[in-house]
């Protein structure tokens, strides 16, 4: 059962579950294709075959490390925003959780890049009296996220 589940108390209900957005596995897909296309050049090349050949693996391995690493991350990390308080897990042996009230937010800012605004993902810091939740980065839908927050829900 997720975190989430196991500490709503009575009466709360989840408004809103989002997880870290799928770009992040964009890096280790670009090692994968550049192991590919090392590979690829190698099966052309007579003399130097077998040190491409190598670089090609340890590319992929790289690139399959870089992956279950991003998947792991994303697996492991639950956001959530309850009708009394927003929570953000991450972690599976060690785990880091941070929750806030609702009637402690003071505001949630949404970050994005072009390519955040064009794919849906961006960056999102939650200010509370007196205190803030550090930057949730790469989330998924995290307009969404302010609005269920700030009680604009669509």
């Amino acid at each position: 059962m997720s975190y989430v589940k196991n500490v709503l108390q009575a009466d709360e209900q989840i408004r809103y579950l989002t997880n870290i957005h799928w770009i992040i596995y964009i890096p280790g897909v670009a090692l994968l294709v550049v192991a590919a296309l090392v590979y690829g050049f190698a099966l052309t090349e007579e003399g130097g075959r077998p040190l491409w050949i190598a670089i090609a693996g340890v590319l992929a391995v790289l690139a399959a490390l870089t992956l279950f690493q991003a998947w792991f991350r994303r697996f492991t990390t639950e956001i959530a925003v309850t009708n009394r308080r927003i929570i953000y897990k991450r972690g599976f042996i060690s785990r880091d959780t941070i929750e806030m009230q609702m009637d402690k937010v003071e505001s949630v800012d949404v970050q994005q890049s072009v390519w955040g605004r064009i794919l849906g993902y961006g960056d999102i810091i939650i200010r509370g009296v007196g205190v803030g939740i550090e930057p949730l980065k790469n989330i998924d839908s995290p307009i969404e996220f302010r609005n269920h927050v700030t009680g604009e829900q669509h």
